[in-house]
């Protein structure tokens, strides 16, 4: 599959992506990690403000793999834990974490990483992912 619109942030120790289309704006990046993450500055991401394990540390807490982290030479750095898991985020879609593949009504297989907001409302424009449509849909378990 094609890369989907990831922007790349770099410094001398990690390389920072970004897919829009899968961020749900959970913004723990932000609150946890504002030095390098930070909505207010252009661009967004400052690779340069914190350790590159700070950083990879804080992209493991990103609960849509939205954010993702690879060397300069292009080794993943993954921090998720073995296995795999599944939270219902109350009235908001599944957040799941570990080694998975998607794969639609075709056989075709979806980017997933090793994390993903799934949309459990039906409402989504970017299904399977959640794009915060459960809100206006007022979805509600």
């Amino acid at each position: 599959m094609p890369k989907r619109g990831i922007r790349e942030y770099a410094s001398q120790d990690i390389v920072v992506g970004f897919e829009p289309a899968r961020c749900i704006h959970a913004a723990n990046c932000v609150r946890e990690l504002p030095a390098v993450f930070d909505v207010d500055r252009k661009p967004w991401i400052d690779p340069e403000g914190a350790s590159a394990d700070a950083i990879a540390d804080q992209i493991a807490r990103c609960p849509t793999g939205a954010l993702t982290a690879r060397t300069p030479n292009g080794d993943p750095i993954d921090r998720v834990e073995s296995g795999f898991s599944v939270a219902e985020v109350p009235d908001g879609p599944l957040y799941a974490r570990g080694d998975f593949t998607l794969v639609d009504d075709d056989g075709e297989a979806f980017p997933a990483g090793t994390r993903a907001a799934l949309c459990r409302c039906g409402a989504s424009a970017n299904k399977p992912y959640c794009d915060g449509s459960h809100t206006d849909a007022g979805f509600t378990t």
